[in-house]
């Protein structure tokens, strides 16, 4: 497996692998949640390329980015038993040159929910994105679904900028109780870890209603903060996957998304769950 630094050794590295390509984007402290990504990836493709960089421009003035694990060395040796053939790990002024460089707008799929709680989080999800698909240049790339909206973000800027890359979503990796695995789960104590399976249990309440023929969506998320009474409530909402505008009503007949925040002491989590109404 070769490790890269900058974006010539990766192009150098990725023009010399058998395609198609996978990319596999992260910002290290991986989990089984990864893993899944990346076995899918070498089970599609040729080859696999996995970037791992802490993107600041995703962070806000007072979120982690400083504090945000990055156990480089146990993540290498995840991804050489993954079978992984490239990894990008670039340094911040390896991806941004300049200061003054080019953004992009993720336009409004990224305004509400995580959009309006982060302001300029999606625009630095996107920049970031379309930077290592441009670079590697990959067949496919990887995503999983637990960040739903950054999921809708960038399959939406992929189709807008006519990209030839495949956006593959992949299934959220549940602990036995529930919780979606994130790398965030760290920062958790003993009891935090056990209040944190309120957000599942809420947004399996919203779906599990909404699912069973229930159209009172004010009633089914005043049910469902009960199920997050251990947790510091952001917000509970439903939303249609590919716009992610909050609904206040349930439609007939249509796929939805149940989609959550809330608050583990400082830990901040973000979960989902899909259902499809009557």
């Amino acid at each position: 497996m070769r490790v890269c630094r900058t974006v010539a050794d990766v192009r150098d590295a990725r023009a010399a692998l058998p395609t198609p390509v996978g990319l596999v984007p992260t910002m290290g402290a991986l989990h089984a949640g990864h893993t899944s990504l990346v076995e899918r990836s070498v089970a599609d493709c040729a080859s696999t390329i996995v970037s791992i960089y802490v993107n600041p421009l995703q962070f806000g003035p007072s979120e982690d980015l400083a504090r945000y694990p990055r156990p480089f060395d146990d993540d290498i040796a995840i991804l050489e038993r993954a079978g992984v053939d490239v990894v990008f790990a670039p340094a911040d002024r390896e991806m941004y040159p300049s200061e003054d460089h080019a953004w992009v707008e993720p336009g409004d799929v990224a305004r509400a929910l995580e959009g309006e709680r982060r302001p300029g989080h999606f625009r630095g999800v996107a920049t970031v994105v379309l930077k290592l698909l441009h670079i590697v240049a990959p067949k496919r790339a990887y995503f999983g679904r637990k960040d739903a909206q950054q999921l809708a973000v960038v399959t939406r800027m992929v189709a807008d900028l006519d990209l030839a890359v495949e956006i593959v979503a992949c299934p959220t990796v549940r602990e036995k109780d529930g919780l979606a695995l994130s790398s965030r789960n760290r920062y958790l104590s003993d009891e935090e870890r056990r209040d944190a399976t309120g957000l599942y249990r809420a947004l399996r309440f919203i779906a599990d209603a909404g699912a069973g023929g229930v159209v009172d969506l004010a009633a089914i998320v005043r049910g469902a903060q009960a199920e997050m009474r251990t947790m510091k409530l952001d917000y509970l909402a439903v939303v249609e996957p590919r716009a992610f505008v909050p609904l206040s009503t349930l439609p007939r007949g249509t796929a939805l998304v149940a989609v959550g925040a809330g608050y583990c002491g400082a830990t901040r989590l973000i979960d989902n769950v899909d259902f499809v109404t009557p």
